[in-house]
Order: structure tokens, then C-alpha cells, then sequence
């Protein structure tokens, strides 16, 4: 049986699979009515491994913290969405079980995270899919981690100041490998990294900051966009 603290995660797990779909990409879907959805989900909320099926087939298995699924072509439609502690399922009790619309043209990837007090939650985000000029590459970042505001360095000059939690910031780089690292907002204190990004021409780096200062998990996971050149 899952205590109720696993219990909230995995809600958290589940709700972000199917809440924030339709409201997430209205605008990418206009005019697109036929087209299957791409939708990836990020697991960024420590400590709880789950399985989720879809329509009673296995959707993602095994889904550990820190990992980020592969962009899932869906058809537009409702969705039988169930989440079960990993390796219960499909014969058991989900832990959650909700329908959801998949609405078409979307590119999007839904965030279980914690919120800046520690606590599970959920963001959708909309995945910039334009093209970047020649040489160049795009490179996001998103604080999805329980801690204060952060400034994101490169070669140890900030490049993204004052970043908090749920939000993320953009910007189009020369493509090539940068040193990073995650300060506290304001200060020198290193709070995640350094870490080499490579950031490769015509593609677009997405950069989660996740787990919990307090708990000392705090991690970077990095999802990569192709084909924008």
C-alpha cells in the first residue's frame, strides 16, 4: 500500500500527465485539427517510481525521478489515464484514474515537480519549436526545484537572473559547449553544477533545475529539441 505522502506524488504524477494538455497549447493547435499531439512528461518530484497506462496500455513504465519520456505521438481523443506504484498495475488499484481530451498540434512537456515550499505539483509547459538562425541554438530553462530564485551562469557571467520556481526563460546562443552552473539569485553560491552543455546548431536545449535544497537533491536534466535548424 502507498503512504499518503506517495499517494500525493503520484496524484501529482497523474495530473500532470492529463490536467494542463488542453490548456497548455490552444493557440499551437489552431487550425490543426487532425494532428497528432507531441507530449513528453518530465518526472522532476523525488523518491517515487510509478507506471502509467493509458487506455490500459502501458504509456510510460518504470518512470524514475529525473527522467524525461520521449516525445509520444498521440491522436487527438480522450484518454483513460491510470497511475499505479510501479509494478501494481494494470490488475490493481490505480493510485489515480482520470480521462483526459488530447487536443491536436500540441508540443508540450508536463512537469511533476515540487513547489518552492516542497510540496508535489504540476506545470505545463509549451516547448518553442520555431526555427533558430544558422549557428545558433536555443537554450531554456525551467526551475521546477524547491529553492529560492537562481541565476543561471556561463563561463561564470550570469546569462538568466532572478529564475523562480515555476518559471523559465529563454534565450538563442552561438551553438558549441558552455560551461554552467545555478547560483543562488544575487550571489556566488553555487547551488547545482558546473556542467558542460553541448548546444548544438539548429536544435533547442531545455534545461530542468529539480529536486530540493533542503534535502541536498537538487540536479540538472537536460531535453533536447531537433530539427530546428
Amino acid at each position: 500500500m502507498m503512504n499518503s505522502r506517495g499517494r500525493k506524488i503520484a496524484t501529482a504524477i497523474a495530473s500532470a500527465c492529463v490536467l494542463p494538455l488542453a490548456m497548455a497549447v490552444p493557440a499551437a493547435a489552431e487550425g490543426k485539427a487532425q494532428e497528432a499531439a507531441k507530449v513528453s512528461v518530465f518526472h522532476g518530484v523525488p523518491g517515487l517510481t510509478v507506471d502509467v497506462y493509458a487506455n490500459g496500455n502501458q504509456l510510460v513504465p518504470d518512470f524514475k525521478p529525473g527522467s524525461v519520456t520521449e516525445p509520444q505521438s498521440l491522436d487527438p481523443g480522450t484518454y483513460n489515464i491510470e497511475v499505479f506504484p510501479d509494478g501494481e498495475g494494470p490488475d490493481g488499484d490505480p493510485a489515480i484514474q482520470k480521462s483526459v481530451e488530447v487536443p491536436a498540434g500540441a508540443n508540450a512537456t508536463i512537469a511533476a515537480h515540487l513547489n518552492t515550499q516542497g510540496d508535489p505539483t504540476l506545470t505545463a509547459f509549451v516547448n518553442d519549436t520555431s526555427k533558430v538562425p544558422a549557428g545558433q541554438s536555443r537554450l531554456t530553462v525551467r526551475h521546477v526545484a524547491a529553492a529560492p530564485a537562481v541565476d543561471v551562469r556561463a563561463g561564470g557571467e550570469p546569462i538568466i537572473k532572478g529564475l523562480t520556481n515555476p518559471n523559465q526563460e529563454s534565450l538563442v546562443v552561438d551553438a558549441g559547449t558552455v560551461n554552467t552552473d545555478v547560483v543562488l539569485a544575487g550571489t556566488e553560491t553555487v547551488a547545482i553544477g558546473p556542467a558542460d552543455l553541448n548546444l548544438t546548431e539548429g536544435t533547442s536545449t531545455i534545461v530542468y533545475a529539480w529536486g530540493s535544497a533542503e534535502d541536498k537533491n537538487l540536479a540538472l536534466k537536460t531535453q533536447t529539441i531537433s530539427g530546428l535548424g
